[in-house]
């Protein structure tokens, strides 16, 4: 599928201020080059530190985490497999009787989804209505939007100009917000604050970086999520006319029974970006790779035959309210 970005509209405050290296405008399906810009280090001095407990019982948690994501992910990648046979054994038994149990795509074979019901037409065409909003640094709506995920990440702080260096604390690359949505445009500022409100414990764990032993150069929190919001539109194929991954064929089935499956999808994408993160033991520069392998999990858990929504993924567990 050819890559279509969202572009943001110009401010002229952009014009003023001398150009910084940030995330690519344009991402391809490949994501060959690194999605966050080469920012300098985060200040050791402003970045939090969670308190240390270099007790036994701090080691055993941090095993238990990195054991817990890859027997989460060997489970997924069982399950896939399974299905998989059991597929396969229901098509030679279809062929044998002479009929098929699903549509086939002529060209490649894969499964078309069954024609959607008025209620998930309509909730798809809102999710594509969201993706071609760019955020907008003049529309107060938006302005508004960026203070709401201020006031939930920390509650009790002081809300800073929208331009400042405070804002970098949260994980954008430049004092100034507006300049790193890009590609994800408004949907993905609407991701994290879902992300704050649901599942607040998790959040803060992962803006923090409170779980795990941490790199010393970790990844910015808040451009991941931008990252992520796109990774997710490019994997569901939601850009395209007619969807042809599997992915987004089982995940549009999804919105029959939760028209915030999107949402929901993100923050289990970022619980799993960050536990993959951690069970590699990766470092800024890898970011890519570590996103890739979350697209693979997240394409593998979908397709299992039996999730009927994102609560029944086995990384959901994860999460945690």
């Amino acid at each position: 599928m050819a890559s279509k970005a969202i572009k943001r509209r110009p401010c002229s405050a952009d014009t003023d201020r001398p150009s910084e290296k940030g995330m690519e405008t344009t991402v391809q399906d490949s994501i060959a080059e690194p999605l966050l810009g080469s920012s300098r280090r985060e200040d050791k001095s402003k970045r939090y530190e969670p308190a240390t407990r270099p007790d036994f019982w701090g080691e055993t948690r941090r095993e238990c985490l990195r054991w817990a994501h890859l027997l989460s992910t060997f489970i997924a990648q069982s399950a896939t497999k399974i299905a998989n046979v059991i597929s396969k054994f229901g098509c030679l038994l279809a062929r044998l009787f002479g009929y098929s149990s699903a549509p086939q795509n002529s060209q490649n074979g894969q499964t078309l989804p069954v024609n959607l019901s008025p209620l998930q037409e309509q909730r798809l065409r809102l999710l594509r209505q969201r993706l071609d909003v760019p955020y907008d640094c003049s529309s107060v709506e938006h302005q508004d939007a960026l203070r709401e995920l201020w006031r939930l990440a920390y509650p009790n702080r002081q809300l800073p100009p929208l331009k400042s260096d405070l804002w970098k604390e949260m994980g954008w690359q430049n004092s100034d917000p507006a300049t790193d949505f890009r590609a994800g445009g408004f949907m993905s500022l609407e991701n994290l604050i879902y992300f704050a409100r649901n599942y607040p414990d998790s959040f803060h764990r992962l803006l923090h970086k409170a779980d795990g032993k941490r790199a010393e150069w970790e990844y910015p929190f808040a451009v991941a999520g931008v990252n992520i919001s796109y990774m997710l539109v490019q994997m569901l194929d939601l850009q395209s006319g007619n969807i042809r991954t599997k992915a987004g064929i089982h995940f549009v089935q999804l919105l029959e029974d939760d028209d915030t499956a999107f949402d929901n999808l993100f923050c289990v994408a970022f619980q799993i970006l960050d536990a993959q993160w951690l069970a590699t033991r990766a470092s800024y520069m890898e970011f890519n790779e570590v996103l890739k392998s979350t697209r693979v999990q997240l394409e593998q858990e979908l397709t299992i035959r039996s999730i009927y929504s994102i609560e029944d993924m086995p990384s959901f567990r994860m999460l945690k309210r």
